[in-house]
């Protein structure tokens, strides 16, 4: 008498698997519509989950959820590709008792994300895809490279003003001209060891000065390239506006598709007032601290540009500033800005200044 195998079958029956990332391995939760299966350790492989998956669950609607860090959208790319739904969210947004604050491991994370997953709690993030993260990451690097460059800038005069080394009171000493790094190379120190110290801070800044100017004209040149020159030439018709902010602003939005509205649009931006309430206390907190860390200085930045250029946001100005601080007046003014931004993306039409 022969054993009949019957190999089980899962087709209709939905998955959830919470997976907390890290370099050397994922620590995973899988749970069914009404039992968890099981939490165990694997490699940082999507085809071994899906190969774990496929064995184990044959026929399921496979559902996955990982948190956004360090590792980017790889992971989400290859589990989409393999065919498996997956979902990027953001790790404040996870839902977490308090218990799970006080004794936070791996193996929690994961069946925290696979419950939520299961519980529908959980908002996922938009997903680029890899062409605009690698346009993006450009953008990126030009930014850390000007901050290094600030930085190298600082530590060269903290030197010469450590040792009593007066700077020449000249306006090629503020721009960094070329006229003032060839006075900085001709310095001596007393000792060679100190000179070398200084010559090494110099090095430093022209090779950052040299990548920069290499990053910047790549950013320019991909400003005229398809898709962003269709939007580029109406950005830069907003007063406050460059080239360069343009570039960073379409890096950062991707699509303007993904914000229903100018309130989703000001939120992603980071320009929409905080709150605290309790029963009936209402307290705002000013601008909320859940902001997109380069949009928000960005928008500022070109706003106080604007209010020099366009006869309408200079009138708001003045109008606010006669009721709040200048501070507090700018934030309405990005606000406007970041409108005028909307709409010129939204309706491919330059914008044209005029007092309202």
């Amino acid at each position: 008498m022969t054993t009949q195998i019957t190999k089980p079958d899962f087709t209709g029956q939905e998955l959830f698997v919470g997976i907390d990332v890290s370099k050397n391995s994922w620590k995973v939760c899988i749970l069914t519509q009404h039992i968890e299966h099981k939490t165990f350790t694997q490699p940082p492989k999507p085809e071994v989950l899906v190969g774990y998956l496929q064995r184990h669950f044959p026929g399921a609607h496979y559902h996955c959820a990982y948190e956004a860090g360090y590792c980017g959208f790889w992971i989400h790319d290859g589990l989409m590709a393999l065919g498996v739904d997956c979902i990027v969210v953001n790790p404040a947004d996870v839902p977490t008792i308090h218990k799970e604050r006080t004794f936070k491991t791996d193996r929690i994370d994961a069946r925290k994300l696979a419950r939520a997953l299961r519980n529908g709690e959980l908002t996922p993030i938009y997903v680029p895809n890899r062409a605009a993260l690698e346009d993006r990451s450009l953008v990126h690097t030009r930014y850390s490279l000007v901050r290094k460059q600030t930085r190298c800038k600082n530590q060269i005069k903290g030197l010469l003003s450590f040792y009593g080394i007066p700077l020449p009171q000249e306006p090629s000493t503020v721009n960094w001209s070329k006229r003032f790094i060839v006075w900085l190379e001709q310095l001596t120190m007393q000792s060679p060891n100190g000179t070398l110290a200084l010559k090494a801070l110099i090095q430093e800044l022209k090779y950052l000065r040299q990548m920069i100017a290499e990053s910047t004209k790549q950013i320019r040149t991909l400003a005229n390239e398809p898709p962003y020159r269709s939007y580029t030439v109406f950005l830069i018709t907003i007063p406050g506006i460059s080239t360069l902010a343009a570039m960073i602003l379409l890096t950062e939005l991707i699509t303007l598709s993904r914000f229903a509205t100018l309130d989703k649009l000001s939120s992603f931006v980071g320009l929409v007032p905080g709150e605290y309430s309790s029963g009936e206390r209402e307290i705002t907190t000013g601008i909320s601290q859940r902001r997109n860390p380069f949009l928000r200085g960005l928008i500022i930045e070109c706003a106080w540009v604007a209010v020099r250029k366009d006869p309408a946001l200079v009138l708001a100005f003045s109008k606010l500033c006669a009721r709040m601080p200048k501070h507090q007046a700018i934030i309405c003014i990005a606000h406007k800005l970041l409108n005028r931004i909307r709409f010129v993306l939204k309706n491919q039409t330059p914008y044209v200044p005029a007092v309202v």
